[in-house]
């Protein structure tokens, strides 16, 4: 990757997000930001946020190493202590089962050891067609479900998760694309949520990342989402000119620290690559015309 080299004058910590180049440029994210991940299908949302779980994982638990985990990050470090997932659909043995097909070993071995999954599904699927075996496959048939968190729906058990166990963490929440996706929540409630989740977070010394599909919600809900929250990450697929690929891109669509700390003639967007022994990683810089 071309570009000047970059000094970490600030005083406060960030959280560098395990993608070494994106946070070489970037100075990391700061303490208690709630990112918005947005992306076409995909394009990298998914694969960034597994790549910086497993990566700051590594990077927390073997110190001494942290060199070569975090490349060439400059700045003062504020390492969450482990991963929180929560899922509204996706089970923690599918999570697993794709991070061990799609990526090193070691990614599996890490989040198997650090991760703390918070399946909402039953809470999700609750008042829908599916049946509750599937939102409950992986419990024995005559076991108990496990007691509702909230009295208040889905986003009740979702923000009763998230305060119980924001703390300090690494929070990644699978996604607003599956919120936005049932009628029985409104749009609104969603954003109160998010601007509450935004404030709140301030207070957790931890990162947040929010998954969202593009094209899913009404154009004035995303933008609400994008109004919301510290900063929006866009992951998109570009096409060249005269090349029968398609390569994922980064996009660094809003956030104050960030853009007010990568120069003007490195504002572009991150070429980017999901690689087995990497995970996913910036194969190139380029600037937007």
């Amino acid at each position: 990757m071309q570009g000047r080299e970059i000094g970490v004058s600030r005083v406060s910590p960030r959280i560098p997000t395990g993608v070494n180049d994106f946070d070489h440029i970037t100075g990391g994210l700061p303490v208690g930001s709630v990112m918005l991940l947005t992306s076409e299908p995909g394009a990298g949302a998914y694969e960034f946020a597994l790549t910086s779980a497993a990566t700051l994982m590594r990077a927390s638990h073997h110190r001494e190493s942290r060199s070569i985990y975090l490349g060439r990050y400059q700045g003062p470090l504020a390492l969450p202590g482990r991963v929180t997932y929560l899922s509204m659909t996706r089970s923690r043995e599918q999570l697993l089962r794709e991070v061990d097909t799609a990526f090193p070993t070691e990614y599996s071995e890490l989040l198997i050891e650090h991760l703390d999954f918070a399946d909402l599904s039953a809470a999700y699927f609750a008042d829908s067609v599916v049946p509750a075996t599937w939102a409950d496959s992986e419990r024995p048939m005559l076991e108990a479900p496990p007691p509702r968190l909230s009295t208040d729906g889905i986003l009740g058990d979702l923000t009763a998760m998230l305060e119980a166990r924001g703390k300090g963490t690494l929070l990644i929440v699978d996604s607003l694309t599956d919120l936005l996706a049932r009628s029985s929540v409104q749009d609104e409630d969603i954003l109160t949520v998010v601007k509450g989740l935004r404030r709140r977070a301030k207070q957790w010394n931890g990162l947040v990342y929010l998954l969202l599909g593009t094209g899913v919600a009404d154009p004035r809900v995303e933008q609400g989402l994008k109004d919301s929250v510290d900063g929006v990450l866009d992951f998109t697929w570009v096409k060249h000119p005269n090349r029968s690929i398609r390569t994922r891109a980064l996009l660094i669509e809003k956030s104050m620290p960030l853009l007010a700390y990568v120069p003007q003639e490195l504002q572009g967007r991150f070429l980017l690559d999901v690689r087995g022994r990497f995970g996913l990683v910036t194969t190139q810089y380029e600037r937007v015309g």
